[in-house]
């Protein structure tokens, strides 16, 4: 069964395609646990740097408690290096790629190429899709409201410009990444945070966002 996107209600079951690294399952089965799910993409510097180090450490902190970490490798965008191919040679051999690997070199953040920390929970490969997407108002308007929440106060000229940056970007979209879009995510890293009952507390983008205190108070529920 999948629920509608609300905070403090019912989360949508993943939609993946498989779980590459690690044992998952559904949300339906981690009832009674909270549940953290970091959302990244494997050419994304920022997920290396910020986010998954960030998910590492709480991971490891809360081994005892009620707490279930998965990764959740997704692509809404460069589909030739955030591939499946590539999230298994990161998982299996520490591989890096694209951006993901100048970035860290350049902040010798690197061990011959490779990360230099293993990614210890397990880690599923989003639904990714090809897909043919219609362009029209309804389109338009679920991406504006689910990253520009202060639309209808932007000056007419604005509204113009922000409308026609949406339709490129649709025109320019080959695939559809379920998951990720199920929870109407802005981009990567995110995390999405359950609490015990099953229910949507949080989905945040970017990282040092005070997540080990926001799993801490679900804990703690």
């Amino acid at each position: 069964m999948s629920y509608p996107l609300r905070v403090n209600h019912p989360a949508p079951e993943l939609q993946i395609d498989c779980w590459v690294q690690g044992e998952g399952g559904s949300l339906a089965e981690e009832k009674g646990r909270v549940v953290l799910i970091e959302v990244f993409q494997v050419n994304c510097p920022g997920c290396f740097i910020g986010g998954l180090p960030e998910v590492i450490a709480i991971y490891e902190k809360f081994q005892s408690a009620p707490l279930t970490v998965w990764g959740l490798a997704t692509a809404f965008e460069d589909h030739d290096k955030n591939s499946l191919e590539n999230l298994k040679k990161l998982l299996t051999r520490g591989e890096v790629v694209g951006d993901t690997l100048a970035e860290l070199g350049r902040r010798n953040l690197l061990n011959f190429d490779r990360l230099i920390y293993p990614i210890a929970f397990p880690v599923a490969w989003d639904k990714v899709v090809r897909a043919e997407v219609k362009i029209d108002d309804a389109a338009v308007k679920k991406i504006i409201d689910r990253d520009i929440p202060q639309f209808d106060k932007l000056e007419p000229q604005m509204k113009k410009s922000v409308v026609e940056q949406v339709e490129a970007y649709l025109l320019k979209k080959t695939h559809t990444a379920h998951t990720f879009e199920t929870y109407e995510l802005r981009g990567t890293p995110s995390t999405i945070l359950i609490d015990k009952k099953g229910n949507l507390r949080e989905c945040l983008f970017g990282s040092s966002l005070e997540l080990e205190e926001k799993v801490r108070r679900l804990l703690e529920e």
